[in-house]
């Protein structure tokens, strides 16, 4: 960890979400008031652009140059991406979809799953949706990964972490399901079990993102690419939302696995010193 600096996880995480939800919520009330011109994105990209810019400022408030020295060679050294993990980076989520639309067959799943979806599961105003799905990889990582994950293992196991981080951040994407035309508003409104499995996906997902960071020498831009590769993988097949649902438990057994492997990381408590604020 970062020498003669003490993380603040409480602040940080009240923090992004007081703020998120602020503009978020407000962002669900004008996309039911301007439909067409989508100027309610005015608010959602600020809201998830917050962890990022807090990031920022606990960082360079801080006064530690360790910390941002820290923060900048992770975001921009290349080097820290592991060729070893580079197979894990960008097929462990084609494979699970994969697999959960194979394994969706044998409960009347369609075999038309396996070909590439028409369009996008959801409408995000003036904002492409290609786009928004790289820039929600890139601000939520940058700030997740920038000091919100560090400031728990600070604190934690990698284990517990990542479990904290997972849940946190599932909670913090809840005011999207007000949203209009939102991906995680069309899907409550399809059925309320999707909307729920939709959150407790996100679970394991954030799990294999922090394990994913943390073996590339925690480089901002692994979380990054993995991110993008996640969103791109929910939207590339025409997937139902049952074989969604059937992802999620895949996802579950895949940690399973990631964990039992690499059991003496997750569970180490090396990390865990004595901390002296700046």
């Amino acid at each position: 960890m970062i020498p003669y600096y003490k993380y603040n996880p409480k602040v940080y995480f009240t923090a992004a979400f007081i703020v998120t939800y602020i503009l978020w919520f407000a962002g669900a009330y004008t996309s039911f008031q301007d439909e067409k011109s989508g100027m309610y994105m005015l608010f959602m990209l600020p809201g998830l652009m917050t962890p990022f810019l807090l990031s920022l400022v606990m960082i360079f408030t801080s006064e530690n140059s360790h910390l941002k020295k820290d923060f900048v060679n992770r975001l921009i050294n290349i080097r820290l991406i592991r060729p070893k993990m580079l197979p894990a980076l960008f097929l462990i989520m084609p494979l699970s979809v994969l697999a959960s639309i194979f394994l969706s067959l044998p409960f009347g799943g369609s075999v038309s799953q396996f070909q590439f979806a028409e369009g996008f599961s959801f409408s995000s105003g003036f904002v492409p949706v290609l786009l928004l799905l790289l820039l929600a990889a890139g601000f939520e990582e940058l700030g997740w990964r920038g000091y919100a994950f560090d400031s728990l293992q600070s604190r934690y196991t990698y284990f517990k972490a990542s479990i904290v981080f997972s849940i946190l951040w599932s909670l913090w994407h809840f005011p999207l399901i007000f949203v209009n035309n939102s991906y995680q508003y069309e899907i409550f409104h399809q059925s309320i079990w999707f909307g729920v499995n939709f959150f407790i996906s996100i679970i394991p997902m954030g799990v294999i993102i922090s394990w994913m960071c943390i073996k590339n020498g925690k480089s901002v831009l692994a979380a990054i690419l993995f991110h993008f590769v996640i969103n791109l993988s929910q939207e590339i097949l025409a997937i139902t939302q049952i074989t969604k649902c059937i992802e999620t438990v895949v996802l579950i057994v895949v940690v399973a696995v990631i964990i039992a492997l690499d059991k003496e990381m997750f569970f180490s408590r090396e990390h865990l010193v004595t901390e002296v604020k700046k």
